[in-house]
């Protein structure tokens, strides 16, 4: 599988925060704002190792994408603003692997990402 990590997120400062983190921590990484890019994206190319996900996108619902990654092997992570208990029941029963609410901290992030992705790969 891929070592590539797809973000997926609407607020541009905050997806680009996360690349950042990402790649800082020895990651490789793709990122798009909408669901239709998510979902091109899953399908023009190799699958990501895990996909990082907004609940909510403008242009549809981010569970969208979790399926679509989950088909082609990807682990996957939600992250909302939305931090119910139904939102988070739902986004884990769809196959996502974790649920981070919004906001978090960059400790929190990389640590669920650690947890769910492992270690990056040595270059």
């Amino acid at each position: 599988m891929s070592a590539v990590i797809l973000v997926v997120d609407d607020e541009h400062d905050l997806a680009t925060t996360c690349e950042r983190l990402l790649k800082r921590g020895g990651w490789l990484v793709t990122t798009v704002g909408t669901r239709g890019a998510a979902l091109d994206t899953l399908t023009a190319s190799a699958p990501p190792a895990l996909a990082i996900v907004d609940r909510y996108l403008p242009d549809g619902d981010g569970l969208d994408v979790v399926r679509a990654a989950r088909a082609r092997g990807a682990r996957v992570i939600v992250i909302s603003g939305h931090t119910s208990s139904a939102n988070r029941e739902q986004t884990l029963a769809e196959g996502a692997a974790r649920f981070l609410g919004k906001p978090f901290t960059a400790r929190q992030f990389l640590d669920t990402v650690r947890a769910v992705a492992g270690e990056p790969p040595r270059a």
